[in-house]
């Protein structure tokens, strides 16, 4: 364990783990078995020991999130229409495609905001809203305040785990991910509530 530790404080003092943070964020947003969360809260966990730069983990982060909402936005805007009829009738797929539609039609550009704290929530309406022809220049205003909210809620999460146990950051980056994963809980719970209500009054 102490190699481990050993290994990740090598990492988070390199000048190299802003640019990793920013190319992990990046191909997130496209491809989300990439664990960028997970990167950014571990930064933000050895943040709270001096390294790496808070404020520097944030900004990358962000920065690599709105370009990688950019590209699905782009893969959906060329590709999409293709991709949305692939989708096998009755697969997860096909109804997360769906589910996005219906979510965006009401919703309009917080739904970009919404999805980001929803698992494979991020991906799925990005490249729906890049297929449906969402304005940009809409879609750029919203993804601008998901991608800050969202670099600074998971830097923050890290950070304050680092600070509750500045001598074990290994503790400090389990809670963290506990904190990550509470949240995330929360939001598919009031996520399937609401639309429990909404089949009801249906």
């Amino acid at each position: 364990m102490e190699v481990v530790l050993d290994l990740l404080h090598s990492a988070m003092a390199s000048a190299w783990i802003y640019p990793a943070i920013f190319a992990i964020a990046v191909i997130d947003g496209f491809f989300p078995a990439v664990p960028s969360e997970t990167a950014v809260i571990t930064a933000g966990v050895f943040a709270a020991t001096g390294q790496p730069d808070l404020g520097w983990v944030i900004a990358v982060a962000a920065a690599g999130a709105l370009v990688g909402d950019h590209v699905s936005y782009l893969i959906g805007r060329f590709s999409g229409t293709r991709l949305l009829s692939r989708a096998p009738e009755g697969s997860r797929r096909a109804a997360a495609f769906r589910w996005a539609g219906r979510e965006v039609a009401r919703r309009g550009g917080l739904m970009l905001v919404v999805a980001r704290y929803i698992p494979g929530g991020r991906t799925t309406v990005t490249l729906t809203m890049g297929a449906v022809g969402f304005p940009w220049r809409t879609f750029l205003l919203f993804d601008v305040l998901a991608a800050v909210s969202w670099g600074c809620y998971s830097a923050l999460v890290g950070y304050f785990g680092g600070v509750a146990f500045e001598n074990d950051p290994l503790r400090g980056l389990l809670l963290g991910i506990g904190i990550a994963m509470g949240v995330t809980l929360v939001v598919e719970l009031v996520r399937y509530l609401r639309q429990r209500a909404l089949t009801r009054v249906g």
